[in-house]
């Protein structure tokens, strides 16, 4: 089983929803390890949109990094996520940050996560989670790495957390 970090978000409709949704679909055909705080954070790229509210998921699969990205955008579709504009608003985003210390560069798909390592809204929720896991290919935590990120995005923690039934 690998160990894997699910970046969490969604900015249309009830947020909140949307994230457990997801989060519980997620836990139907692996083991939730841990999850983070709900976070509010500012969106990037298009910033005319609504804020987001984020999470991280810490999970354990047997599925290959290719047909965990297939079944997290069916779960995408599911929940009514358009792909109409890069970087816009949606109802859910699911992305796999980390899976192990797997390093992944193809046409489908980039492990870690190629934006991760310059976005506070991700980095923050896996460092409540794990702030000593090693950021593959940087050999330095995921905590050293948010600490040296400079964002000026709001990035504030709600201290509510999700409750959930594993499947």
């Amino acid at each position: 089983m690998d160990q894997v970090f699910i970046s969490i978000g969604s900015n249309l409709g009830d947020r909140r929803a949307y994230c457990k949704r997801a989060l519980e679909e997620i836990a139907g055909f692996s083991k939730v390890l841990k999850v983070s705080s709900l976070y509010e954070t500012e969106p990037v790229g298009n910033e005319d949109q609504p804020d987001f509210i984020n999470i991280a998921a810490e999970i354990t699969t047997d599925m290959s990094p290719h047909n965990l990205l297939r079944h997290l955008n069916e779960i995408e579709e599911r929940l009514g996520r358009v792909r109409y504009e890069k970087c816009g608003p949606r109802t859910i985003d699911l992305d796999i940050i980390f899976y192990g210390d797997l390093i992944l560069n193809d046409d489908d798909l980039i492990i870690p996560h190629p934006a991760a390592h310059v976005r506070q809204f991700v980095l923050e929720p896996i460092c409540e989670i794990d702030p000593d896991l090693i950021y593959p290919g940087l050999g330095i935590t995921v905590f050293k790495v948010l600490q040296k990120l400079n964002n000026d995005k709001k990035v504030v923690k709600l201290n509510k957390l999700f409750t959930f039934s594993q499947q």
